[in-house]
């Protein structure tokens, strides 16, 4: 091990360590809990409708209306269902 990691070792007390290890664990939970929240469904699924608008592929935009009942079932605001007549 280089001269510098060594004396950053031995200046850094293990608790600390420890301790921003659980912080870094605790906050990468929380972000993962909270990524299928309303808001942030709300958000990707606009997007996905300005992507639609872009290239009127019939697919996409049936996986997109799948994805509108879903978030409508569970969440509010409601989104309006696309045509893709």
């Amino acid at each position: 091990m280089s001269l510098p990691l060594k004396l950053i070792f031995q200046k850094t007390n293990l608790k600390y360590l420890i301790l921003i290890g659980i912080l870094i664990s605790t906050t990468l939970i929380l972000i993962i809990l909270t990524g299928n929240s309303c808001g942030i469904q709300h958000i990707l699924i606009l997007n996905e409708i300005a992507s639609y608008e872009k290239s009127l592929e019939p697919e996409f935009c049936e996986i997109i209306v799948e994805k509108i009942d879903l978030f409508n079932d569970d969440c509010e605001p409601k989104i309006e269902i696309l045509d893709c007549g």
